[in-house]
């Protein structure tokens, strides 16, 4: 296999990881995103909240281990680390096939990419994620904020967004997608019946080469 090949599919595996979190998983970042902004709202006046810039960490960027354990607290209310471990265990399914059409065919196909499963997931650990995750919620959240966001998660409100949030940004990115695929096959038609000697040249490309 060609270097750049190679590269490329082990390329994939980040991009696997971010759809997998989109699809059938909670997506961690749009949740926090979701949440925060109805937490903010529930726990104190829209005059008090802080700014992401105003939130961040300290000048020298070192998390007080006060502020780092309420994010950790906040995190494990918010069943993170169970998410993280689902995408994880469930990320080879949604990135073999992937996998299986960008490698050459042959009967090596499930062994190398059985062999790559078993190292890229001895490598992706659960504490790695959420210590990378700490430092970005201490980068956009103020101590005050992480204390809003816990108490808020632990009300009958909070309770609810945890539970329902994930199949309602799965319901509306689906219904996105197929809003964006209907749009998008709609432009194409238009575009090739406004041009159409675009539509001659596509054609002619797309016949087979003797």
């Amino acid at each position: 296999m060609k270097t750049a090949t190679l590269l490329f599919v082990l390329g994939l595996a980040p991009l696997a990881c971010g759809q997998y979190a989109r699809a059938p998983r909670i997506s961690f970042a749009e949740e926090r995103a979701a949440a925060t902004q109805a937490a903010t709202a529930a726990t104190k006046p829209a005059s008090s909240v802080s700014q992401p810039q105003e939130a961040g960490a300290t000048p020298t960027g070192k998390i007080s281990p006060e502020k780092e354990a309420a994010i950790r607290k906040l995190l494990e209310i918010a069943g993170t680390r169970t998410n993280m471990e689902k995408v994880i265990a469930g990320m080879s399914e949604n990135m073999k096939p992937m996998l299986a059409k960008m490698l050459p065919p042959g009967e090596y196909q499930d062994k190398l990419i059985a062999l790559f499963f078993e190292k890229f997931q001895n490598k992706l650990k659960t504490d790695d994620l959420l210590d990378v995750t700490v430092s970005v919620y201490d980068k956009h959240f103020s101590k005050e904020d992480i204390d809003g966001l816990t108490q808020f998660y632990q009300t009958p409100l909070g309770k609810k967004v945890l539970s329902v949030l994930p199949q309602v940004l799965i319901e509306s990115q689906t219904a996105g997608m197929k809003m964006g695929e209907e749009i998008g096959r709609q432009s194409m038609i238009e575009v090739l019946g406004e041009h159409p000697d675009l539509a001659k040249a596509m054609e002619a490309a797309a016949r087979p080469k003797n």
